[in-house]
């Protein structure tokens, strides 16, 4: 086979792979995610392992795979390896879930489960471009070809970012992705194979034409290490960076993610073609090269600030919703790569410049490549768990993106001074010097109306020119999200997290946050023990914990920032919760606080975020709500909060549906707005639900009680009667209306894509309307006097009317 075809036909195989690793990826974090958790620990732990198993494989490549194996055969083997690590994952998770829940959740256990899982498969996905490297000569040219492979295996994983976020998980699961991911895998094996039979062992010449050119000598090397290490730090940790501040202004779905990482991608298969071809010119130096792309990322980190707090925000590139959803995902992609572009090529083109610039003729290209890519793939590491454990939290993306500027720089002056003697040496560190302190002083605090309102931020920007909207009293970034306050004209107060509102003092959100807590403890005949998943500005958790009968009260909060604001601004609307003597915080992830948890509860409360912010389907699922009816004493019911607002159909009905499914004895609870749908509340309980409401009424009227029902006064609910004819159907009365929902499962979080469509959709009326068709009077759950019941029955009537 002619040379020029082989490389064509190992960049498709190149291709390939990446289309494949992405899909695992994304369907490796989501089944790691469900068994170890989601928060910024458990993230980093599985990114970690994931980076670093890439980089171990393509460390050892070199040591284990001898000159005299064919570079195609060990190829094709490694992609074997990949389809059969990935199928056989799939298969052995249950038991990888259950082996670290016995071993009680703890970090050691999630470094564990996340080697045990992901090292076999990503140590193979990073020797596969150190095994075909072996092939190549160790000259610029030949090390440009390998930035052609890189390319085009970067090409392959935006098609597998793209297939699997848009199309396989969310018609499919994760099986379906897993075969189709494996099946790609075990044709560029086959592929491979074939091509080997046809290729000879040394199909390319012993030096490389490109090689006889005039090149300096590349003299030390621990410089253009150090700078491609640093790199890599810079990329991953901008990456994230640039992740978190466009979800504000795109919405927190999964399509975003998949279309952020999408658009970086691009950018770094693009920069590595570009140098690939650059390289090839005689008269380029690829030190020099490499110094300049990484001294000119501080400006491109520069601009993806300004463009990603500002210009999108605020200024020309801010764009009104859209109902069509598609619609709006071809912009937000325009939007991201305008911002992330310029950095991620030039990120891309330092790969192939940093081969070059270490390759020596006659060395063991699969060594030049390994270590080069490990370098790269270390300092990726480093940045990705620095970033998300350490900095965004402590000091926020505004330093961080500063100090990125400033080790960029670093990097830049690293490699361009391995080429210039020391009498300049003083005037490169100088210039770039000013450069780093003009460009970090570009980069400015993230506004606070973008932390509160998000992709909202147009519309508040447009509200404020006619009327007072109020004040961001507060705006802060933790470790998983942005969470602001803002005080209204008169006085309301509002939470804000990842960029939407999330609760406040307004009536609509306080009656809701009430139901929702006092339903929940009044129905079980003991509510001694409480969970509440979902802290927010506390209200709900607040309110739950005055019942008389509760004992203790857990509150499970993923953001270790949400807390301490509840407790500094909202102390006096939540009875001091943080406080409060009886209750206990847990900084995780709710799931993963009661699967890990041995205790019991008369109450489980989840009151979260929307469901299409990316990960909070994993607590809708039928699975979730299995895990919540085992932890549930006898007479335990479990609660959930359920917007209509900002939502489709599809989404509602798989809610209910889901929690139906696995809680057939429940009913629901509405907070209608001017007789239209706003939000629901969904209770469930394992036997029959009784509820007798001369007995409710007695009980609200004993002293006990009285905080109880002051609180309940607070949004027009004075009595029993008032509170139960917020009852708006049972789950028996919506089957029909259900009858096409799907179910939200842990192996695809149908939810999270259904939500993530109808995020500028506004169906409420019509679906609160269309539930109303479907209800009854429930003669079996509400009981008591006769005229007590004929009581509610008219104020349920007179409630919906």
């Amino acid at each position: 086979m002619r040379t020029r075809n082989l490389h064509g036909s190992l960049t498709l195989l190149f291709f390939a792979s990446g289309c494949a690793a992405l899909i695992y990826e994304v369907v490796w974090f989501h089944l790691l995610q469900i068994a170890i958790g989601s928060s910024a620990l458990s993230l980093s732990v599985l990114l970690g392992t994931f980076m670093g198993g890439m980089c171990l494989g393509s460390l050892l490549m070199p040591l284990v795979v001898q000159q005299r194996h064919h570079p195609l055969r060990v190829y094709a083997c490694l992609e074997f390896a990949i389809a059969a690590s990935g199928l056989l994952l799939l298969g052995l998770m249950p038991f990888v879930t259950t082996l670290y829940l016995r071993l009680g959740g703890h970090l050691w256990a999630r470094l564990l489960v996340a080697c045990v899982c992901l090292l076999p498969s990503t140590m193979a996905m990073g020797a596969t471009l150190p095994a075909v490297a072996g092939w190549i000569t160790t000259s610029p040219g030949g090390m440009s070809r390998v930035g052609f492979l890189y390319a085009g295996n970067l090409a392959g994983a935006v098609m597998g970012t793209l297939v699997a976020g848009f199309y396989l998980l969310r018609l499919f699961d994760v099986s379906i992705a897993t075969f189709a991911a494996a099946a790609i895998n075990i044709a560029a094996g086959a592929v491979a194979l074939l091509l080997a039979r046809q290729t000879e062992l040394w199909p390319v010449a012993p030096h490389d034409l490109s090689s006889s050119r005039s090149h300096s000598a590349p003299g030390n090397s621990a410089p253009i290490y150090i700078s491609i290490a640093l790199s890599g730090f810079t990329a991953l940790s901008a990456e994230i960076i640039w992740t978190r501040l466009l979800a504000l202004s795109f919405g927190a779905t999964v399509y975003t993610f998949s279309l952020i990482l999408a658009a970086v991608l691009i950018g770094l298969g693009a920069g590595s073609t570009v140098a690939s071809f650059i390289q090839r010119r005689p008269d380029v130096d690829s030190r020099t090269a490499l110094g300049w792309s990484q001294v000119l990322i501080g400006v491109a980190i520069a601009w993806a600030a300004y463009v990603s707090t500002h210009a999108i925000p605020f200024g020309f590139l801010s764009a009104s919703a859209s109902s069509d959803p598609w619609r709006t995902f071809r912009y937000d992609f325009v939007r991201a790569l305008l911002a992330v572009l310029p950095g991620a090529v030039l990120w891309g083109a330092s790969f192939p410049f940093a081969l070059a610039s270490v390759a020596v003729p006659g060395t063991n290209a699969r060594r030049v490549v390994s270590t080069v890519y490990a370098a790269n793939t270390v300092g990726a590491i480093l940045g990705s768990v620095a970033t998300s454990l350490l900095l965004s939290g402590s000091v926020g993306s505004q330093h961080v993106q500063q100090l990125l500027i400033a080790m960029s720089a670093v990097s830049g002056a690293l490699a361009l001074m391995a080429k210039t003697g020391a009498e300049i040496r003083f005037s490169v560190w100088l210039a770039i010097g000013i450069g780093v302190a003009i460009l970090t002083r570009t980069v400015t605090p993230i506004p606070g109306p973008l932390v509160a309102y998000g992709r909202r931020t147009p519309d508040w920007v447009q509200t404020t020119r006619v009327a007072d909207t109020g004040t961001i009293i507060f705006a802060g970034e933790g470790l998983n999200e942005f969470i602001a306050v803002s005080r209204g004209a008169t006085g309301e107060l509002t939470y804000h997290a990842s960029g939407k509102v999330q609760a406040s003092t307004l009536p609509p959100d306080m009656r809701l946050q009430l139901l929702l807590a006092h339903i929940s403890h009044l129905v079980p005949a003991r509510p001694a023990n409480v969970l509440v998943i979902g802290c927010g500005a506390g209200i709900t958790a607040g309110a739950l914990a005055l019942g008389p009968g509760v004992e203790h009260v857990t509150v499970a909060e993923i953001e270790p920032l949400v807390p301490k604001v509840a407790a500094a601004y909202f102390g006096e609307h939540n009875h001091h919760l943080i406080q409060n003597p009886r209750v206990s915080l847990r900084i995780d992830d709710g799931r993963h606080v009661l699967a890990t948890t041995t205790d019991t509860f008369d109450v489980i409360a989840t009151d979260l975020t929307d469901p299409w912010v990316k990960g909070v389907a994993a607590l809708f699922t039928e699975e979730f709500f299995e895990l919540a009816k085992r932890h549930l004493r006898p007479g335990g019911v479990v609660t959930q909060f359920v917007q209509l607002y900002q939502s489709n159909v599809e989404a509602v009905k798989s809610e209910i549906a889901t929690f139906v499914k696995v809680f057939p004895n429940s009913v629901l609870w509405g907070n209608p707005q001017q007789g239209e749908g706003y939000d629901l509340v969904l209770l469930g309980q394992v036997d029959p639900i009784r509820i007798d409401v001369d007995a409710l009424q007695e009980q609200l009227a004993q002293p006990a009680y009285r905080p109880v029902l002051d609180s309940l006064r607070i949004v027009g609910i004075d009595s029993a009667v008032d509170l139960l004819a917020t009852y708006t159907a049972s789950g028996a009365d919506l089957g029909p209306w259900l009858r096409d929902a799907a179910i939200n499962r842990d192996r695809d979080f149908r939810l999270q894509y259904l939500a993530g469509l109808g995020l500028n959709v506004d169906e409420s009326r019509s679906i609160y309307l269309d539930m109303l068709r479907f209800s009854t009077f429930p003669s079996a759950v509400f009981v008591g006097s006769p005229a007590a019941v004929q009581q509610l029955k008219a104020a349920i009537a007179s409630f919906h009317r």
